[in-house]
């Protein structure tokens, strides 16, 4: 489920820039995906911005919208923003996109999504889409100690390493500027049953765990230098294609 909020005031863009990993100027342009960080650079959540009429909206997890909503309350100080529940409703799909609908930044398979007086979902199979192309999501691949760029944030239009600072920017950009990134989320071949959660090992040793499944595919988090050696996920065998 997820939880709608407006974001209103004089100063309601201004805010949001200091806080969050994407240019709220590309509002301008549609829908954007975003996160917001601790101060040590890891996730706190994840959510779509869209501007309706005088407000922005705010689409976040409903299970993350109690932890969100205090921390930018905590942050508003004397600025000119007021953040209320909002009265519309979310529809998303993947066919034709009706008037009004946003195109889903993280990915075209992705579909779109309208906030108006409707509620609904065509019923198109989300899980399939998020292992085929990698997009995770939170209470699943995403938690208290995910860092952004090793969830494939950048990839996903996500995070924007040009708008200036943020809450946890200079973690986010030292690791933007390492020469690479040694652990991290990708989609893996699973042949057997594992449960999600799942350890996975490679010869023997831990090399990453076992996320959401769809068709004989994984969505994985994995310790890439070890990811090279067979790989197994208890009875299941894993095995991975390093991207080129």
């Amino acid at each position: 489920m997820r939880s709608l909020h407006l974001i209103t005031g004089s100063d309601a863009a201004s805010f949001l820039q200091g806080l969050i990993t994407s240019d709220v100027n590309r509002l301008d342009s549609g829908l954007i995906y975003t996160a917001m960080l601790t101060p040590q650079g890891k996730y706190l959540a994840d959510f779509f911005l869209t501007r309706h009429g005088d407000a922005i909206v705010l689409d976040v997890d409903a299970g993350l919208a109690p932890t969100l909503i205090p921390r930018l309350n905590m942050y508003r100080l004397r600025a000119d923003v007021q953040i209320t529940e909002s009265p519309l409703s979310l529809q998303r799909g993947t066919g034709a996109a009706p008037d009004g609908a946003h195109a889903d930044p993280r990915h075209a398979d992705m579909g779109w999504r309208l906030y108006g007086s409707e509620a609904g979902d065509d019923g198109t199979d989300w899980d399939a889409i998020r292992v085929a192309h990698c997009i995770p999501e939170s209470g699943a691949e995403l938690g208290p100690d995910t860092f952004i760029l090793e969830a494939g944030f950048e990839r996903l239009h996500g995070v924007d390493f040009r708008k200036g600072c943020y809450v946890g920017q200079e973690v986010t950009a030292r690791m933007k500027h390492k020469t690479e990134l040694r652990k991290g989320l990708t989609t893996v071949e699973i042949n057997g049953a594992a449960p999600v959660g799942t350890q996975i090992t490679a010869n023997g040793k831990p090399a990453g765990t076992l996320h959401t499944q769809s068709g004989g595919r994984a969505i994985a988090y994995l310790r890439f230098d070890r990811a090279t050696a067979p790989m197994k996920a208890g009875d299941a065998d894993v095995t991975w294609t390093p991207p080129d």
